[in-house]
């Protein structure tokens, strides 16, 4: 899916690449110099405003560049690395390493560069065992999102208020229980009052 991020750097990389600045490739596409400006990609409420199509074809026009050209561009973005914060899942349960919340803090955490993911939060787990097989392997690295919503179906981590920190698929969630099935079928299912649990966050990708 393209991102807002992606169409206007892209617009960037083509203005630097005709020795424009971003005014100056609006000027050159016969439009508004203000079209392209940074302050005009978000409202003043704070909604996402996106380039016309219209403006994309005049700036392609304007610096003679092909459309493929400009999909590769956003391709290139897309592929881009993000460095998130990784830890080995045998460490998770262990204190000061998650707020109340799920989100990473303190010290003790590695590096790892991987696929650029909408939240500014996200962190990195590397798989330690084969109980997680079929779904997850020894050395796989899955990426966990405390801010992307949860819905039936998903994939997440659970840590409950005892420290166990488990990967599983979300069955069902009220407000009094959690239902999750396990990804390994060897492994039994789990319920667990709300009240035990600590947090649970979305895994959103995995390098298998």
């Amino acid at each position: 899916m393209l991102t807002h991020a992606q169409i206007w750097t892209a617009l960037d990389r083509l203005a630097e690449r005709a020795g424009l600045s971003p005014s100056g490739l609006a000027r050159k596409a016969g439009l508004d110099p203000t079209t392209f400006n940074k302050s005009k990609r978000i409202t003043g409420d704070g909604r996402e405003r996106w380039p016309s199509t219209e403006s994309v074809a005049k700036a392609l026009a304007a610096t003679d560049t092909a459309i493929d050209t400009f999909v590769q561009f956003i391709e290139d973005l897309a592929r881009a690395a993000q460095a998130v914060p990784l830890l080995g899942f045998a460490e998770a349960g262990a204190g000061g390493y998650f707020d109340d919340g799920g989100f990473p803090v303190g010290k003790g955490w590695d590096e790892v560069g991987l696929p650029s993911v909408q939240d500014e939060h996200a962190y990195a787990l590397e798989i330690s065992g084969d109980s997680m097989k079929p779904a997850y392997r020894d050395g796989d690295v899955i990426v966990v999102s405390p801010g992307t919503p949860i819905r039936r179906g998903d994939r997440v981590v659970v840590k409950t208020r005892d420290g166990e920190v488990m990967v599983k698929e979300l069955k069902r969630r009220t407000a009094k229980m959690i239902e999750l099935q396990s990804l390994n079928p060897s492994h039994a299912n789990r319920t667990l009052p709300a009240s035990d649990v600590e947090w649970i966050a979305r895994i959103v990708w995995a390098s298998q």
